[in-house]
């Protein structure tokens, strides 16, 4: 299964999955997981070095660059959608379309088209929920799980940080076209806080 993502990784030649990947693993590696540390760097080599991988460092060197067609576009989106949120700051134009010919709804970013969406009001209620998920999952790590417990909420909050990394340059978790990412999205949110709760109810009890 992990030889299967990678292989569908690298056939995307998607640039925020891959830095959304690496974001998850950096959190399991740090946390807990050190061996996947020399891993990351044989894998980081193998990336920069093999001759099969050339064109997907050069598309990656151009995004950072802001040098490839793609990149350039996605600067214009952004402007144009701080324009729309500008104009209808508190709480967006909603999943209708816009009121104004000149604008557009559509970025490739989680942040902004859900501030265009659904206002800046909107926009800060979604990063405290993340915030506070966060938070409890830390303090949930912090006490101390069983083997278990621990390896699904690194998972699943792996999975989630990598989300949440990768919307910076995609737009997938909040998109109307894409409901099954949107929903993929908080049912690993759900699932890890369930395991919070489960968890403390079992220390709970155990104290009892």
């Amino acid at each position: 299964m992990w030889t299967t993502a990678v292989l569908a990784l690298y056939l995307t030649y998607s640039r925020s999955a891959l830095l959304g990947l690496a974001a998850s693993m950096a959190l399991l590696a740090l946390l807990k997981y050190r061996r996947l540390i020399p891993l990351g760097i044989v894998g980081a080599l193998l990336l920069l070095l093999l001759p099969v991988t050339q064109e997907y460092v050069a598309r990656l060197l151009e995004g950072f660059a802001g040098q490839d067609l793609a990149t350039q576009m996605r600067f214009g989106e952004y402007k144009d959608a701080l324009i729309l949120i500008e104009r209808y700051p508190l709480f967006g134009v909603g999943f209708t379309g816009t009121p104004d010919m000149d604008i557009y709804l559509g970025v490739s970013m989680l942040y902004l088209i859900i501030a265009e969406n659904m206002g800046v009001i909107g926009l800060a209620m979604f990063v405290a929920v993340m915030v506070g998920f966060f938070v409890m999952a830390w303090r949930a790590w912090r006490r101390g799980l069983n083997v278990r417990m621990e390896a699904l909420l690194l998972g699943y909050t792996g999975a989630i940080l990598g989300a949440l990394v990768s919307g910076v340059f995609d737009h997938y978790w909040f998109n109307m076209t894409y409901p099954h990412m949107t929903v993929l999205f908080w049912l690993y949110v759900g699932m890890a806080t369930a395991v919070i709760l489960v968890s403390e109810r079992d220390q709970s009890a155990a104290k009892v």
